[in-house]
Formats: structure tokens, sequence, C-alpha cells
């Protein structure tokens, strides 16, 4: 399918000559013939890219990109500025406001494809899928930057190793990094008044840990611990920032990225409020299989302590033993050398519905 681009330029002689350019070039092209119409025109047809020239009747382009940029639904469009003079101040407002280009009048056919071109194609690179391991937010990050839309932090993002136990972060902290787990596990907890520990979270490689905090501004409400030796990709907070108020489409993919395990946290947190002590001890196990899991079809051996299982799923550990007696001799589990392996995930399911 041929990419969409509206122009809207008030000049009858210059609008038409670029309409004849990007047709020859097989753009579908949809043209506006002032400000305010070409605000409309963009909303009703959602382009893959606007042009649109400064100086109009009625609304001016700053008044265009001000306008599209405050809808969602065209607040991500890419879109390069016509102007009939190269004035650094002008400009500087333009990328203020969000403009991706300038193409100063006269211009050559060929500066104006290339600049279209050019565009498009860091656009399509935003919104590629990206896997969510290492390699995925290393690529995405890459990828950001090369599509110049953001100027990250200069240098590699900084690795760090944490021991088990050791503590990322602590209740009452003020946030300066979002987490991701390169290697290894962690755990977010709750500590309540005496002193026991709730696991809210269970973090494996590909999960970004301490987003919660950030987004809102706000010191950790709750800890961070490594379950394991493990180690974390240290993304500084005006970075984390950068992605999600530079551009709408990098907020967007950074936000897939970031969120994929929103809804298994919300299930788990429902499950313990409102669930029996066996569909609690049901879906923790299932939640720290999956957790463990490296391959669909792997049975994890789960090397986890059982007064970590019990925070995970709010039980006395002596509680949670009991279960998981239960629950062997109904042969779901099978116990190997203090390990938990699940013998049926099936059975477990059905037990929580």
């Amino acid at each position: 399918m041929n990419k969409k681009i509206v122009l809207i330029e008030d000049n009858k002689a210059v609008r038409e000559n670029i309409v004849e350019i990007l047709e020859l070039a097989g753009y579908e092209i949809h043209a506006a013939v002032n400000g305010k119409k070409g605000v409309e025109l963009v909303q009703a047809t959602t382009p893959d890219l606007v042009v649109c020239d400064i100086m109009m009747p009625e609304l001016d382009g700053y008044g265009v990109l001000h306008m599209l940029s405050k809808n969602p639904n065209t607040s991500s469009i890419p879109f390069i500025f016509l102007t009939a003079k190269a004035d650094r101040a002008d400009m500087r407002k333009g990328m203020e406001m969000g403009a991706d280009d300038f193409i100063t009048k006269p211009f050559e056919d060929v500066e104006l494809l290339n600049a279209i071109e050019a565009r498009l194609k860091k656009t399509e690179i935003l919104k590629t899928e990206f896997a969510s391991g290492i390699e995925g937010i290393n690529d995405f990050l890459y990828q950001v930057r090369n599509a110049g839309r953001i100027n990250l932090t200069e240098g590699d993002r900084e690795l760090q190793k944490f021991k088990k136990k050791q503590m990322i972060y602590s209740h009452g902290n003020r946030p300066m990094y979002l987490f991701f787990v390169v290697a290894g596990k962690a755990k977010s907890f709750w500590m309540n008044e005496d002193g026991k520990e709730l696991i809210i979270s269970i973090y494996k490689e590909g999960d970004f840990i301490g987003y919660n905090a950030l987004l809102e501004e706000v010191n950790y409400a709750d800890n961070a611990e490594a379950m394991e030796d493990c180690e974390l990709m240290l993304i500084p907070k005006a970075d984390f920032y950068a992605l999600l108020n530079t551009n709408a489409q990098v907020a967007k993919s950074f936000i897939k990225l970031l969120s994929h395990n929103l809804v298994e946290r919300e299930e788990a947190l429902l499950n313990l409020a409102y669930n029996s002590l066996r569909k609690r001890v049901a879906n923790g196990l299932l939640l720290v299989n999956e957790r463990f899991k490296s391959a669909p079809a792997d049975k994890p051996k789960l090397e986890i302590p059982r007064e970590d299982l019990a925070q995970v799923v709010g039980t006395a550990t002596e509680s949670l033993i009991r279960t998981l007696s239960d629950f062997k001799s109904e042969k779901l589990i099978e116990i190997q050398y203090g390990k938990i392996v699940v013998l049926d995930e099936n059975k477990l399911r059905k037990l929580i519905n």
C-alpha cells in the first residue's frame, strides 16, 4: 500500500508542483489550501506524514502542529515544515514544538523526496516489535538513537551485578534508575509492621524493575532484592523520561517493552485478596513456575525458599508447607531434594477456576 501524505500549502503553484512530484514518486497525496482545512484533512485521513507550510492564512503551520500534537490520534505523525526563509529562531521554535524536519523554499525535487523517505523510514523503525530480552532493549535504544528522536545519555548502559539477597533498592529511596534484568531473578516486596514480607512481583530476564516510582515521580513504596546472583542494566531516569515524553511513537514502543508483566501482577494481587489458601498456593506455584521457565515445554525445578514462596502466596510458611504436602499427595507437584516440580499445570489451573 502506498504511503499517505497530507500536504498543507496555500500557494497554488507550489502546492500543485509538490503534488505532482509526490504522485510521480508513488505516494498517495491529499492537499489542503490552508491550515484549518489541513488539520481537518489530517484528522479525517490519518496520513503517514504531513508536509506543511509555515506562513498561511487562518491558521499558520505552528498552529497546525500544535493542534495535531494535542490529539492522541495525530500526535505521532511525522511532520515536515516548508519555509520560505531559513530563520534559526523559526526552526528552533518548530523543532521544540515537535517538528521532524525543515525544508527551505525553493528546493530541489530530490531534496524533498529524500527528506520524506528518510522520515518515513525512521518512523517505521520505531514501529518495530522489539523482543523483551537484553538484545531487544539494546536494539530499541539503538534504533531510537539512530532515528534521531532522542539524544540518549552518552555511552553504553551501565551493567551491575547483584549477589543473592543483595538489595536493589529500599522503601523510601529516591529512584535514580530504571532496572532491566539481563540475567538472574529478583523480587519486589512490601514489609508490614511486624517485619513480615509480602512478595508482589518476581522478575526474570527481560523484565523491568522500579518503573512505578519513576512514573509517579515519588520515592519507592516497595523494596527490591536479588533472589539469586543477577545482572541488571541501569537506565538513568533522564533517559527513562526521554523515552516516554519526547515522542508518542517512541513512548508506545517503550511501554510495550515496559509493561508486559503488569497484567500478571494485577492478577496475583487479586488472587491474594480474594482466593482461598489452596487457590492462592496453586496460583503462586503457577506464577513462580512461569517465571522460572526457559522454554515452553520446560518443567523447571523451583529452587525458591519456602519463606519466599509463602510471601508470594501471602501466608505463613507452616501453612504453605501443609498445602504443598497436600498437593504432593494429589500428584500435582513433586518435591526433589527440596526443589518443587509442577507435574500438572492444568489441574492447578482448574483449582483456581
